[in-house]
């Protein structure tokens, strides 16, 4: 299977926008493209949104699924909550019909999954665990398992929504096949690593294409959402995973945390033992799920997505689910990856051959990419990034090349202005 985020090599214009962006640094700079560095990236999305040359490229797989609805087995569709931000003015009826027209025999909600998993989450609250951190996000998963192996036995040890619900799925109509519909580039990879609950994983984008292309059209009216036995349709929303939890147990405190900037600070305190008793709910996405990378940006904003979720969300519980919170145990495992640490005599020797011998020269400006010059100086001597990726070396090297070519000029310059 081949990585479900790639970049494209013809139209980088090597601006390093990706670089800047990228909560991971999972960007390599070389032979003046910018590659994505699997072993460290966390799938967040954040370099596919903000390449202006939209150079990075999410697998599809909308022929994959073709081929599996071909082969007369039942694929079930699980849709993800934040579905009803994105196609607001719709209803799951009418969904749920174009669905099966494209040849699904059944939709059901992610939520019915999420349902499972809260109600684990409380049992876990039960245990006096000291930090506990959702599991529902596999980005932020990825970033505790790649770069905070330390913080990966505070991860709740439970399957995610989406994984949860492809078990309860499978376990209800055994033979069948799943297909997650969502938000979520990373949830493509958590489906190749865990092909024994979801078959196969599409975004948003993916089904608009599928859907234009079979000339099937949502109607633009507003329809009412509201289903009483729907609680779990917060997850989506920033602080919505505890929103639907019980949370009886008083002496935890209850944490909603967005964004990987943010995550990464708290994971620094849970690390450094700053952080105890506390039950602790981390997305990747500002806002999480409904402002996901793959989510139509058109539809309005997070607050916007908020509002449509919280008037579609009941006050009760799903009923659907057949499996117990006790089936959806899992291990996170750490995801180890090698990577040389340079010498500070080699990083001293870097920033000397980069022009940044004298502090006062170390602007820190972050025109290529990286925090600091010492940190472009690391990724130089580990071969993510090239010398020239320097705006103030490259002003201060031109105006030098002019000055001395006015300076041994012999004939006379002028310079006109329009």
């Amino acid at each position: 299977m081949s990585h479900c985020l790639e970049s494209k090599t013809s139209n980088c214009k090597n601006c390093y926008k990706c670089i800047r962006h990228c909560p991971t640094k999972s960007i390599a700079f070389v032979n003046n493209k910018a590659n994505i560095i699997h072993d460290t990236c966390i799938l967040c999305g954040e370099c596919y949104l903000v390449c202006p040359q939209q150079v990075k490229e999410v697998r599809n797989d909308i022929e994959e699924v073709k081929r599996l609805i071909a082969s007369n087995k039942e694929v079930i569709v699980s849709l993800a909550p934040s579905f009803i931000s994105n196609y607001q003015y719709s209803s799951l009826e009418e969904i749920t019909d174009k669905l099966k027209k494209l040849g699904f025999s059944e939709v059901e909600e992610t939520a019915i999954g999420a349902t499972i998993v809260k109600q684990s989450y409380d049992e876990m609250l039960k245990e006096d665990r000291d930090v506990i951190i959702s599991s529902c996000c596999h980005s932020v998963n990825l970033l505790i398992q790649k770069h905070y192996p330390e913080a990966t036995p505070y991860l709740a040890n439970v399957l995610s929504p989406m994984l949860a619900h492809g078990k309860d799925i499978k376990t209800r109509h055994p033979g069948a096949k799943v297909v997650f519909i969502g938000p979520c580039i990373a949830k493509k990879d958590e489906c190749d690593r865990n092909r024994d609950y979801v078959d196969l994983v599409l975004t948003f984008p993916e089904l608009d294409a599928w859907l234009n292309e079979a000339g099937l059209e949502f109607a633009k009216k507003d329809e009412n959402w509201k289903k009483e036995f729907s609680k779990a349709r917060f997850f989506p929303t920033c602080g919505g995973v505890i929103k639907s939890m019980e949370c009886k147990e008083k002496d935890y405190e209850y944490i909603a945390i967005d964004g990987v900037e943010n995550c990464k600070r708290v994971l620094d305190d849970v690390v450094n033992g700053k952080i105890h008793k506390a039950f602790i709910e981390m997305s990747a996405c500002s806002g999480s799920c409904v402002n996901g990378p793959m989510v139509n940006k058109d539809k309005g904003s997070v607050a916007a997505s908020y509002l449509a979720i919280n008037r579609s969300a009941g006050e009760k519980d799903f009923t659907d689910g057949k499996i117990a919170y006790k089936d959806i145990e899992r291990n996170y495992r750490q995801i180890v990856f090698t990577e040389a640490t340079p010498s500070e005599i080699d990083i001293e020797e870097t920033l000397k051959k980069m022009g940044k011998e004298d502090k006062e020269k170390r602007l820190n400006c972050g025109s290529c990419g990286y925090d600091s010059c010492r940190e472009k100086a690391i990724a130089i001597i580990q071969g993510k990034a090239v010398m020239e990726m320097c705006l103030p070396s490259l002003l201060e090297k031109a105006e030098s090349f002019s000055d001395t070519i006015v300076s041994n000029m012999p004939l006379g310059i002028m310079v006109l202005d329009e």
